[in-house]
């Protein structure tokens, strides 16, 4: 099974790419947390550090795309690096001034959030002139996708580590240096240098003009939903039986099935319309979140918990071969970034929907909520299908040719169309 990842992170470029997105993105990952933690320690309130951490989300679900179309449009380094640098100003402007000036505060996470730059969307735009050939890509995809959940796992834990041996703030400080650092690192590769998006047809609505795509983004805000929902519902689960750790153990064991789910799925070639699969994914993740409503006891809830969380890495990993297949020409990182916006606005709308719904009908209903979100984003793909069956010839990128005027490409490398 590992030989294949092996053989992508041994590929020129690859390992120093992956590893550059993951630590650039740590300052998004870790934002929640780092911001709660500070506002408290600075005396604010619960309140206070939920709604400046709210604020932080929505710049980042609004700069995602519109700094994905800018990458598109002038070259990854001019847009990923000064969009990292404004992004890390903010938070230190946040940590220095603390909350002695609310509207400073509030601006100071607006321009962190908004300028959160696209590295996800821009690696998922490298891999086809890194890597060449279709089934390497697919794979580089769902190693992303395992390296996400490694990432939102690990990087909660080393903020915590920085605030136990430091401060708060000095966390945020360090955390957003590592942030410009691996940046730094993605733009000065070669790959990040050179690549050019293919030609685009200019239209208002960039990427968003791909009906396929709308429908997928539909399909990923439910499945955002209910990953958000069963944040609130494990939390409670956990109040319930009296453990904090409880909460903890819930989540590892939904990051580990993600994990292993990502790595099985990445580990073979699959045949047929990624379509077609990501129809039939979703669905088992949706049944997968139905047994949570049970909330037997806690070794019992962790392993529904583990099982739960199978198929979130590979339908994470197959939605990226259909943005890719999708996506109009020339709009490959916009596209991408939409995905990453819709999935988080999804993930907020559940944690705000599952709050009320626990309190008014207990923990089942809560975890009840991320069945019906998964139930929902099938819905969506089943409606959608005619729409989703194939990409529309002349505005779907190929990902070879997304990359070819780099030379990297592999001859005959497509995404499974032809344009």
């Amino acid at each position: 099974m590992g030989a294949g990842y092996l053989e992508i992170l041994r590929a020129k470029h690859a390992a120093r790419l992956l590893t550059g997105t993951l630590v650039g993105r740590l300052p998004n990952a870790t934002a929640p947390i780092a911001i709660v933690l500070f506002v408290r320690a600075e005396g604010g309130s619960y309140t206070l550090a939920g709604v400046l951490a709210a604020v932080y989300g929505l710049g980042t679900a609004v700069g995602q795309p519109l700094l994905g179309r800018a990458v598109d449009l002038y070259g990854q380094p001019r847009v990923q690096l000064p969009a990292a640098v404004l992004s890390a100003l903010g938070t230190v402007l946040l940590a220095v001034t603390g909350l002695g000036v609310l509207p400073l505060a509030y601006a100071a996470v607006v321009v962190a959030g908004v300028f959160t730059p696209p590295l996800e969307g821009g690696l998922r735009a490298l891999w086809p002139s890194v890597l060449g050939r279709e089934e390497r890509v697919h794979r580089a995809y769902a190693m992303d996708a395992i390296a996400q959940e490694v990432m939102f796992t690990a990087g909660p834990l080393l903020v915590t580590l920085l605030v136990s041996l430091w401060s708060p703030a000095a966390a945020l400080l360090v955390i957003n240096a590592l942030g410009v650092l691996g940046a730094l690192s993605v733009v000065l590769s070669e790959p990040s240098r050179t690549w050019r998006s293919a030609p685009r047809e200019a239209h208002w609505l960039g990427a968003l003009r791909s009906p396929g795509l709308l429908a997928l983004l539909g399909a990923f805000f439910f499945v955002g939903l209910a990953l958000g929902s069963i944040t609130v519902a494990a939390l409670a689960y956990a109040d319930g039986h009296g453990d904090e750790s409880v909460y903890g153990r819930l989540m590892a064991a939904l990051g580990l099935g993600a994990l292993i789910g990502g790595a099985v799925y990445g580990a073979r070639q699959w045949a047929g319309e990624p379509e077609r699969r990501l129809r039939a994914v979703v669905g088992l993740l949706a049944l997968g979140y139905l047994p949570l409503t049970l909330t037997p006891g806690v070794h019992a809830m962790t392993a529904l918990a583990a099982l739960s969380g199978v198929f979130l890495a590979p339908a994470i990993a197959c939605s990226f071969i259909v943005v890719d297949r999708h996506a109009p020409r020339g709009t490959v990182t916009e596209a991408f970034s939409w995905l990453v916006t819709t999935f988080g606005v999804g993930a907020a709308a559940g944690t705000a929907v599952a709050g009320p719904v626990v309190e008014l009908g207990g923990t089942a209903w809560g975890f009840a909520v991320a069945g019906g979100g998964g139930a929902a984003a099938l819905l969506v793909l089943l409606v959608t299908g005619r729409v989703l069956a194939a990409p529309r010839p002349g505005t779907a990128v190929v990902a070879g040719s997304e990359n070819d005027r780099n030379g990297a490409a592999e001859p005959g490398f497509s995404s499974g169309h032809k344009a």
